[in-house]
């Protein structure tokens, strides 16, 4: 089998003859892989893969994981490194399976997750010539990846690898794609793996600038009305201890946004629920109302703040950290910006506060959350209880009970995933795993693929929809081959129903192509895959089969709810609408 020496992993000196072996770049690919303790590749063969397929073949230090579609491959990897916050590794051969693999890779590149895409190419000498399964990998990525490469020369592959996982997991982390030619993976070159790695061009910044901390510190201490509002940075730089800690020193309210949650808990009583688009309605008029504000790893997106016209038309101080300068002022423009990693300025922050000494403006802040608190009673999540049709919402909550909380919870995109992030309270990062940028149908099956492997006594879900999981639903034969026993729980409500929703409210209930009008047995589709199917029906067999469900530890079980098709999300801010001007409930139509 093969292994690495520590003498390949040095790094020679310039002008310095190669001491490592000569291998050629297939193997040398694997022993980089091996070097960065690469765990899983999950991939697809093809005639341009082939010389790297053989190698790993020959290795056993990582396992290969064979998806049915190469999209799947790149959302399983991705699901892999948003719960374990390690890189993850796709293998795609040229042609379609690179542009099969390109909504995988937008998908982590929205939502900033460390990824490193292997992609076969065309022989070099046929490169720009049309050649079968040939396409312009570097061209149809650029704008979907943090960086590529276009390795043709076998002795720049191990650097470039190097380069690759650097990139990928450092500053805002992002997936990075290395383009290989078949050529370059049968050439042969000596193996010089650098242990370290040091790019005069890029050189993220790290630790925020101190003057800017002191004067953010000096605002929070001066507010009357203060927020705290986190996105996914917080879970990305790994710094939700330091969240709580810093939040409770302060005793502030805190928003997370979709991508957020989990970074602050969802069950501690400074928590005002998710806001934006189908936040808490206590959320989003704490963020339009307070006087300073500061976001954490958030970047005010459209979903999240509405109209921005509306929000600006509060006066408000605005303290933004965030370790990417592009996104700071981006869409609201914002009084102290600090660029740092999360982490660092969080605890910088809190031995600010610590040694600051008591708050003049205490009396105020308890007055702020008197009026908090009057928005809390409004019961913005309510639904029918007593409703004998199975609600989705329902469902979640018996999900949340019947797991103490502690799942990772996966979801696809549309009112399903809306109501797992409202009603599944998470009180740990990288527990829920979605898309939250591009917003891709079809991620929830590949994403507990992923998750799966990496913690396998872990109870792990994915929230679907009938709409959602029949894009990837060829991936059941993945968790078969690989057991990787998940639970699916399809909230069918026989729409698409987010669309549906959209169309009742905006386009006078024309509801074209939204109904989903030849659905098949997902009980025998399941069984057909070597799986568990069961359909529930009536509200009083919910709990009942979750229960029988979590029983089966070692089998993938695929749960077909029958839920209630006239069923909307609510709290909803419409297009065009400011963040204040929630509907909350089919009455206010």
């Amino acid at each position: 089998m093969n292994t690495i020496t520590n003498a390949e992993l040095l790094n020679p000196a310039k002008n310095q003859t190669p001491i490592g072996p000569e291998m050629i770049g297939a193997e040398i690919l694997v022993k980089a892989l091996h070097a960065e303790g690469v765990e899983y590749v999950w991939g697809y063969p093809g005639g341009s893969v082939l010389f790297i397929y053989d190698e790993i073949f020959k290795q056993d230090k990582f396992e290969h994981i064979l998806v049915r579609h190469e999209q799947a491959a790149v959302h399983a990897a991705d699901g892999y490194a948003r719960a374990t916050g390690n890189v993850g590794v796709a293998l795609v051969t040229s042609g379609p399976g690179v542009t099969n693999a390109v909504t995988g890779i937008a998908t982590a590149y929205m939502d900033s997750i460390p990824m490193v895409i292997i992609t076969g190419n065309v022989p070099t000498h046929a490169i720009g010539e049309d050649a079968f399964q040939e396409c312009d990998t570097v061209g149809i990525t650029r704008p979907i990846v943090k960086h590529n490469f276009l390795v043709k020369d076998p002795a720049d592959l191990a650097l470039t690898l190097k380069k690759a996982f650097h990139i990928a997991r450092t500053g805002r982390p992002g997936p990075v794609v290395v383009d290989i030619p078949k050529d370059v993976s049968f050439q042969k070159a000596h193996f010089n793996y650098p242990a370290e790695i040091n790019m005069r061009s890029y050189n993220p910044v790290v630790k925020g600038h101190s003057g800017q901390v002191r004067k953010a510190v000096s605002m929070l201490m001066e507010a009357e009305r203060p927020f705290i509002y986190t996105g996914g940075g917080v879970i990305l730089s790994d710094a939700a201890p330091e969240l709580k800690a810093f939040a409770d020193l302060l005793g502030y309210p805190v928003t997370n946004t979709l991508m957020g949650l989990g970074g602050f808990p969802g069950t501690d009583p400074h928590f005002l629920g998710m806001l934006g688009m189908h936040g808490t309605y206590e959320a989003n008029m704490t963020m339009q109302h307070c006087d300073v504000l500061i976001a954490i790893g958030a970047r005010f997106d459209d979903r999240v703040i509405g109209n921005p016209a509306h929000f600006t038309s509060v006066p408000r101080k605005i303290i933004h950290i965030d370790i990417d300068p592009s996104v700071i002022s981006k869409r609201v423009k914002v009084d102290v910006p600090i660029v740092g990693d999360l982490k660092a300025v969080l605890i910088e922050m809190t031995e600010i506060l610590k040694s600051a000494g008591p708050r003049k403006n205490q009396k105020k802040v308890d007055a702020w959350w008197s009026q908090i608190n009057e928005w809390r009673k409004k019961d913005c999540l309510k639904f029918d209880r007593d409703s004998e049709i199975v609600k989705p919402q329902y469902v979640v909550e018996k999900v949340y009970e019947l797991t103490n909380g502690d799942a990772f919870v996966c979801s696809d995109v549309g009112q399903h995933q809306m109501w797992a992030a409202q009603f599944y309270k998470f009180d740990k990062p990288r527990r829920w795993i979605n898309s939250g940028g591009l917003g891709t149908m079809g991620v929830g099956l590949p994403y507990a693929m992923g998750i799966k492997k990496a913690f396998p006594d872990s109870e792990v879900v994915t929230i679907t929809g009938e709409g959602s999981i029949q894009m990837c639903i060829q991936e059941l034969s993945t968790c078969k081959q690989y057991d990787t026993p998940i639970k699916i729980i399809s909230l069918n409500n026989r729409y698409l129903g987010m669309v549906r929703q959209w169309q009742e409210l905006t386009y006078n209930k024309r509801y074209s192509s939204s109904y989903m009008d030849s659905l098949p047995d997902f009980v025998k589709l399941a069984e057909s895959f070597g799986h568990v199917g069961m359909r529930i029906e009536k509200k009083s067999d919910v709990e009942p089969a979750l229960r029988e469900a979590f029983k089966m530890k070692d089998r993938t079980v695929f749960m077909d709810f029958q839920t209630d098709p006239t069923e909307n999300v609510w709290p909803m801010v419409q297009a065009g609408k400011g963040i204040t001007e929630m509907l909350l409930g089919s009455e206010e139509l």
